[in-house]
């Protein structure tokens, strides 16, 4: 499949109340009360499950290995879908949203709503293993969403998808457990600070929108 990818960029923290959207070559950001939503360049989302290249988002397509057994996982699988991107650690002040973060998962998978977790250790919060990682993410907080193996999410060594995040949002994650809430066409991406829990308002209110929206 072919990723369109733009050159990830450094950046900062979004200036309040700042609002715009993005042409197709270029992304901006927009920044109200916490939250930052823009749209990216991509092509109209296809079904959930499984897609074709075509019906794929440029920013979904792309694969990442699965923390449990590190075989690859196509995230064009959830075209279609919401998604909840949250960079996670372990031995954080904040480690105890997973709590919440399944209870999300739980209550509104069946609408469309997948939380995808990418481990890092950024912060230096993370744990040095995977099998450390995994043990507490599905033995301690029972994690069924998708989970992957550790990787950077800031600065210029970012992984693909939160290069892009941050390219599409003007935010990159500040630290652990920032969440970016990307709609079902895979473009436009709502950003959400540590600080806001799995189970805010503000986010529920933000999840309720997107998975009502065809």
């Amino acid at each position: 499949m072919l990723c369109l990818l733009a050159t990830p960029l450094a950046v900062g923290a979004a200036q309040p109340g700042a609002v715009g959207t993005a042409p197709a070559d270029k992304a901006a950001a927009a920044s109200t009360a916490g939250s930052t939503t823009a749209l990216a360049a991509a092509s109209t989302a296809g079904p959930a499950g499984p897609a074709s290249a075509d019906a794929c988002p440029p920013l979904l397509d792309r694969s990442f290995a699965r923390l449990q057994d590190e075989t690859q996982l196509d995230l064009c699988r959830f075209a279609g879908k919401v998604l909840l991107v949250v960079n996670t650690a372990s031995y954080c002040g904040f480690t105890k949203q997973y709590q919440g973060l399944e209870a999300l998962y739980a209550r509104y998978a069946d609408r469309g709503l997948v939380v995808l977790g990418f481990p890092s250790n950024d912060f230096k919060q993370e744990a040095s293993s995977n099998r450390e990682i995994a043990e507490l993410c599905f033995d301690t907080y029972g994690v069924k969403f998708p989970m992957f193996v550790p990787s950077q999410v800031t600065g210029t060594g970012a992984n693909p998808l939160y290069a892009d995040l941050a390219r599409i949002t003007g935010q990159q994650p500040a630290w652990n457990f920032h969440k970016y809430l990307v709609a079902r066409d895979g473009r436009t991406v709502t950003g959400f600070p540590s600080k806001v829990g799995p189970l805010d308002r503000k986010l529920l209110a933000e999840i309720e929108a997107s998975l009502d929206a065809r």
